[in-house]
């Protein structure tokens, strides 16, 4: 029998390692880059100056692109009722809300009781009206080049207006059955799309508009409006202008004992061909609830019966055949209840311009609530300090009026005068 091998003789090993957290790592590569940096500028201080200013530009130029895109999408101003969006990646529509941006090709629906306004980066706006589907065509601001807006009605109504273009040749644009009518600067115009009846029209309240129609070009003034029905040939005629509203001049704050028990009074400036006019009052700017509505054959009425808040009011006018003009652009007012007690502090600490934007700097009492040109002041310190921007106003002469309620009840009203060069 052969004997079995001796087994080898294990020596007892022993392993020793040293723990080195991530922190420390980091700071060994964070020297290592900074010693080969400072190596780098010693021996070429030309070539390191221009690889850090290339760097630099290329991180400024990504900002800037990021930055340019997030602020030329188009959002939503104004919600009311059942709206729902389908974007254009999408087979499902989900319901609008104000942190959704809108792309070409979206579309937006709204129901019986749904009001939108879209604004787009280049200031134009559009207001889809109930029961309507629109469609975003085009979506182009670029940076210091025209910029083309544009919407396409399939059924409904939409009404848009455009502002002054930074860039001349900029286009806004609404397509309807198979026509394209482009606004030009500062214009407004409505426009009408019922497939079922086969009827579409645009009617021009400001400006001036441009439509082209299987390579009819039509230019379409204030107060005029074009029909047609699909295939059919266009008829223009020119339609009954609202009245320019007077009083409550927009804006403007109204302090009174008692807001219930006050008639306020609603004027404006006649209109030669019209025999009545319409009076109608809202909590919101798109009308979609009146609270208060009023037939007169004169050019002024009286409304009673309102809350504390702030409100808009419009004007249309009515001919000897019941034609109705388009309902004005409203205006805003703010009532307010004046309180029995000692009036609160508000104090106006100074004014400064940033074009046709004013900077209102000042203070009041801690807790109290501000209305600047009927717009809420939501940058109010603990301590009642207080810096607002007011929207962009008119050159010229113009007042800025400030409204204050403190936690008492008390109120207080400052006029600024403010000249716009």
């Amino acid at each position: 029998r052969v004997p079995e091998p001796a087994k080898p003789k294990i020596n007892h090993v022993e392993v020793y390692w040293h723990t080195v957290t991530y922190k420390t790592v980091a700071i060994y590569v964070f020297l290592l880059l900074v010693i080969a940096l400072a190596s780098f500028y010693l021996m070429l201080p030309e070539t390191f100056g221009r690889v850090v200013h290339a760097l630099t530009a290329a991180i400024d130029q990504q900002a800037a692109t990021v930055g340019t895109t997030a602020t030329k999408q188009a959002r939503f101003v104004n919600l009311d009722g059942k709206v729902q969006v389908k974007k254009v990646s999408s087979v499902q529509w989900v319901n609008a809300d104000y942190q959704m941006t809108l792309d070409k090709g979206d579309l937006v629906q709204t129901a019986s009781d749904g009001v939108a306004r879209l604004s787009f980066a280049d200031g134009t706006t559009y207001t889809v009206k109930p029961d309507t589907l629109v469609t975003v065509e085009e979506n182009l601001v670029p940076q210091d080049r025209a910029s083309r807006v544009g919407m396409h009605v399939s059924s409904g109504e939409l009404d848009l207006a455009t502002g002054s273009w930074e860039v001349a040749g900029s286009k806004a644009e609404v397509s309807f059955e198979n026509a394209v009518a482009s606004l030009r600067e500062n214009s407004r115009a409505a426009v009408r799309s019922d497939p079922s009846t086969k009827q579409n029209e645009m009617t021009v309240a400001r400006g001036s508009a441009e439509v082209n129609r299987g390579g009819q070009k039509l230019s379409v003034g204030k107060w005029e409006k074009i029909e047609f029905p699909a295939g059919g040939s266009v008829t223009r005629s020119q339609i009954l202008s609202p009245p320019e509203l007077s009083e409550p001049l927009n804006l403007q704050p109204i302090v009174v004992a008692d807001p219930k028990k006050t008639v306020l009074k609603f004027s404006w400036k006649p209109v030669p061909t019209a025999r009545a006019y319409q009076l109608r009052v809202s909590r919101t700017a798109m009308f979609t609830q009146v609270l208060a509505e009023k037939k007169t054959s004169t050019t002024s009425t009286e409304i009673t019966g309102l809350d504390s808040g702030e409100y808009f009011w419009s004007v249309q006018a009515i001919d000897g055949k019941e034609n109705a003009s388009e309902w004005d652009d409203p205006y805003k007012f703010t009532l307010v209840a004046e309180s029995k007690s000692q009036e609160m502090v508000l104090e106006v600490d100074g004014t400064e311009l940033h074009g046709n934007v004013v900077e209102i700097i000042g203070h009041t009492e801690p807790g109290a609530a501000l209305i600047i040109n009927g717009e809420q002041v939501a940058d109010i310190q603990r301590d009642g300090r207080f810096r607002h921007f007011t929207e962009p106003m008119s050159r010229g002469s113009q007042t800025v009026v400030i409204t204050g309620q403190n936690r008492r009840g008390g109120t207080a009203i400052k006029r600024v005068p403010i000249v716009i060069p």
